[in-house]
């Protein structure tokens, strides 16, 4: 999957800095060119002429040769690659991808290659990072602001291993291995066009049912869950719809048209539209269940002691899909459970006529809402369980579109 892939590796100021010697043997021993941008800080630890001996290309590491004053173009180095790898990427310079401190070569280049993938008409060049550093600065809240902000740009982040580090100390921060980073890359590249041609429909987010003007019936859904889904969808080549109630998150990838939606009517609405085309459709927003039975047109003034607020069920999104779902379609649902949650996830998938069902559980520590992780078990129409461990969500969505698209090739 790396056959002539051109991959752009920066290298950090970071003891595990040692392990890119590793790494760029195995990137060209798969087929890849490579070319080193260093960090200043880097070649403390590893030196260009190692890396530029490794990689048959001088290493990249000022704006300028001052010997002869040729300028090193960023712009050029984001057109030429195919993806970035970061690794290691140390605290501080993901703190600059994240705030865009663009006062080094590697940062440039970075800054240079998600323009290039934000073009329109240009297909998206991935970009990897693969964070080293002791436990205390990993676990920082500053390094997981920075970290949730390239996640939410589109990156793709390769988690760190938890183990023995360079302070003697043990937990986690130690950079992924060369080996697993070359297998994220190559299972990127591999399901990149998995889904070309394809039409992809999804929800995501809460829905708003207005009581008042300045009140409303909702959830704790942020949408990650939907948007982590969409983006993995475009960047595996599909044409994706996007349904999404109210959140905050931003849709960079061009292959994704988004559609803004409040209340639960609005949703069924524009799912009911575009499903008829669909291939797939992964229904992973958080409808209420219920709407108000009379919104008031004005606010609702305090009186008395209480306030008697009579609901209506709102219209089933997924039953509703699923009874008219053709031949060839595939329809994937959510369950969030509390309790007998295998039991519970099965009965709805076949209530709904959904093909596969993703289950997680607000028993589970680091999944449901509000937070960056989740973990899901996969079950299909056929009794099979696939349960997954607690992940990024980006990583999450990884796993359940692989899931999908195997399903779509048995079939």
């Amino acid at each position: 999957m790396l056959e002539n892939k051109k991959i752009v590796l920066g290298i950090t100021g970071s003891i595990a800095a040692y392990k890119s010697c590793l790494l760029v043997r195995l990137l060209i021993k798969k087929g890849a060119e490579v070319q080193v941008v260093m960090t200043p800080a880097a070649k403390e630890f590893i030196t260009p002429l190692t890396l530029s001996t490794l990689t048959q290309k001088p290493v990249v590491s000022e704006f300028f040769d001052r010997r002869d004053g040729s300028w090193h173009s960023h712009v050029s180095l984001g057109l030429w690659a195919d993806a970035m790898v970061i690794a290691p990427a140390s605290a501080s310079t993901i703190g600059k991808m994240a705030n865009g401190i663009a006062d080094n070569m590697l940062i440039t280049t970075y800054l240079s290659m998600k323009q290039n993938a934000m073009t329109e008409g240009k297909s998206k060049v991935p970009v990897f990072v693969a964070p080293a550093m002791d436990l205390d600065m990993y676990a920082h809240p500053s390094t997981q602001v920075n970290l949730r902000k390239l996640a939410d740009y589109g990156n793709h982040i390769i988690e760190p291993g938890t183990g023995f580090l360079a302070s003697s100390l043990e937990g986690k921060g130690r950079m992924e291995e060369p080996e697993k980073i070359v297998e994220v890359l190559e299972r990127y590249f591999a399901g990149q066009q998995q889904l070309a041609g394809k039409k992809v429909l999804i929800t995501a987010g809460p829905t708003y049912e207005k009581i008042d003007p300045v009140r409303f019936i909702g959830n704790y859904s942020s949408g990650k869950m939907g948007f982590a889904l969409a983006e993995v969808c475009a960047e595996h080549g599909a044409e994706v719809t996007l349904v999404s109630g109210p959140v905050t998150l931003q849709t960079p990838h061009p292959a994704i048209k988004r559609i803004d939606v409040e209340s639960a009517a609005e949703m069924y609405e524009a799912a009911s539209k575009h499903f008829p085309k669909a291939d797939i459709t992964i229904l992973s927003a958080a409808v209420a269940d219920f709407t108000p039975l009379v919104t008031a047109d004005k606010k609702i003034k305090r009186k008395g002691d209480s306030l008697k607020l009579e609901l209506q069920p709102t219209q089933d999104i997924a039953a509703a899909l699923g009874a008219v779902k053709k031949d060839g379609q595939v329809l994937v649902g959510f369950a969030l459970e509390t309790d007998n949650e295998l039991c519970n996830a099965r009965e709805k998938m076949e209530r709904k006529n959904f093909d596969l069902i993703v289950l997680n559980s607000l028993q589970d520590k680091g999944a449901g809402f509000r937070v960056d992780t989740n973990k899901v078990t996969v079950i299909d129409r056929k009794g099979g369980l696939t349960a997954f461990d607690v992940k990024p969500k980006k990583q999450v969505a990884e796993d359940i579109v692989l899931c999908i698209e195997k399903l779509k090739a048995e079939n």
